[in-house]
């Protein structure tokens, strides 16, 4: 069992009072993280605010890679862990680990590029012989609080970033799945981060929340999570910086041109995942009326191949949701949905917090299964007759994360890319694909329009200072 206190000033420490971690699937206690009082939060951002990481770009660089290649060494530990505390299977866990590791070198190489720029100041009549030069100066506190469902890459395209920059980080993790972000800032300072320049808390919500969001010395904070909590997020914070990466309901179009088998190749890819727990998983598939009923057929046929269950189990595509009540939710909604008039091809089925890859046709747009964010492995299928048709169903909801279109007709390729509602759209790949340092965000519910990744998150975590120099010319 895995015990981690809170992680400040380069130690653990630990106020008696402990938040215990469950495993979904076999119930049992896998580990346990100190929670620490307001006081005591209050404190540690007071601590990490006057802390200045003073490393050069080089040695940043180096702490990154440390911390990459240590997780490529224990990734079959790293995975062991993810899987404990969140049900996910080896097979997604490990894949985990692996964009871990590529989160720390995209941060790595970055850290050692040049991001000043120089403007020429004798361009106009009322010009000078100058130059104005910028450069980056790292924010001085930056609050990150992240969700269950990918307990240490949602941890690492944050604090990652904030390490390339030299900006230090506070960091809540979800309180089902913190024993990867504990384990990841240890990590962090036995590869030679200084202290208080990432630290970790847990605690009592409702009095450590508002510290953490409208915290004086805060001047950044990023949240990953639902578009409610977001959005309260946002009303609380005030006068700071936020990146909101939240819910998402995306569609996939499949075209009327479109390759059948490969959209089906698509859909599995994009939906069961994770257990479907992605903010960018597929949640509705728009698929052509004339390719319907085949496409639902042929899913459904895969869908049962998959081996959902023992999350341990090398050969299991698919471990737990987070827990039982999730999956009641999960079951629920597609019940009511059958009720209204949706047929279930294939699922539907819960044993505890395991809840099994579900295929539900006849599918509206209004039904709450995709109104609101359904968070796990169901592929609810949604006809349409015209392009117009498709892309009006795709924009009515409330999100607009990702989305991904499958066909060959060019003229339709472009009317999706300029008329999907949404942070991004994927050609022929599912909604979900992106590498981890290009941007990524969302729009309406789903965000504000300001993008994660590598490069994005490293500009949002410092600030432009210009200053200018004589330049004569020669």
């Amino acid at each position: 069992m895995l015990e981690f206190g809170t992680v400040c000033g380069g130690r653990q420490e630990s106020s008696g009072q402990w938040l215990n971690v469950t495993n979904p699937f076999h119930g049992k206690l896998v580990g346990r993280v100190a929670l620490a009082s307001a006081q005591r939060v209050e404190k540690i951002l007071q601590q990490t605010h006057a802390t200045r990481i003073d490393l050069t770009r080089r040695q940043r660089a180096d702490v990154l890679l440390s911390m990459a290649d240590a997780i490529d060494t224990r990734r079959d530990e790293v995975a062991r862990m993810i899987t404990d505390e969140a049900g996910l299977c080896l097979r997604d866990t490990t894949y985990e680990a692996g964009r871990v590791g590529d989160v720390l070198r995209f941060s790595a190489a970055r850290a050692l590029e040049d991001d000043s720029e120089v403007y020429p100041c004798d361009i106009t009549p009322h010009g000078r012989s100058r130059r104005i030069y910028t450069m980056r100066e790292p924010l001085r506190l930056v609050c990150a609080i992240t969700p269950f469902n990918h307990p240490m890459n949602q941890v690492i395209h944050k604090v990652a970033p904030a390490i390339a920059v030299g900006t230090p980080v506070v960091l809540k993790p979800s309180e089902k799945t913190p024993l990867s972000a504990y384990w990841l800032a240890q990590l962090a300072l036995d590869c030679g981060l200084p202290d208080n320049a990432f630290n970790v808390v847990n605690g009592d919500l409702a009095e450590i929340a508002p510290l953490l969001i409208q915290g004086e010395h805060v001047e950044m904070v990023t949240f990953t999570g639902s578009s409610t909590v977001g959005r309260q997020v946002a009303a609380d914070a005030g006068y700071k910086r936020l990146i909101l990466e939240l819910g998402g309901s995306s569609p996939l179009l499949v075209l009327e041109d479109a390759d059948v088998d490969e959209a089906v190749d698509i859909a599995m890819a994009g939906i069961f995942k994770n257990s479907g727990q992605r903010c960018t998983a597929i949640r509705r598939l728009l698929v052509h009326r004339s390719l319907a009923d085949r496409f639902a057929e042929d899913l459904a046929s895969r869908t049962a191949e998959l081996n959902c269950g023992d999350p341990y189990d090398s050969t299991t595509d698919m471990g737990t949701v987070i827990d039982e009540a999730a999956a009641r939710v999960l079951e629920a909604r597609v019940d009511e949905a059958v009720a209204a008039g949706a047929r279930v091809l294939q699922g539907n089925h819960r044993e505890g917090a395991l809840y099994s890859p579900t295929v539900v046709d006849a599918v509206e747009n209004d039904f709450p299964l995709v109104r609101s964010e359904s968070f796990g492995p169901i592929a609810s299928i949604l006809r349409f007759d015209t392009l117009e048709e498709a892309l009006a169903i795709a924009n009515d909801t409330e999100y607009g994360l990702s989305s991904g279109v499958v066909s060959q007709h060019w003229p339709s390729i472009q009317r999706c890319i300029s008329g999907i509602e949404a942070g991004t759209v994927n050609i022929n790949e599912a909604p979900s694909y992106r590498l981890e340092w290009t941007p990524f965000g969302g729009i309406k519910s789903s965000g504000l329009g300001y993008k994660e990744g590598v490069i994005e998150t490293m500009k949002a975590m410092t600030y432009v200072k210009t200053y200018s120099l004589p330049w004569d010319r020669p």
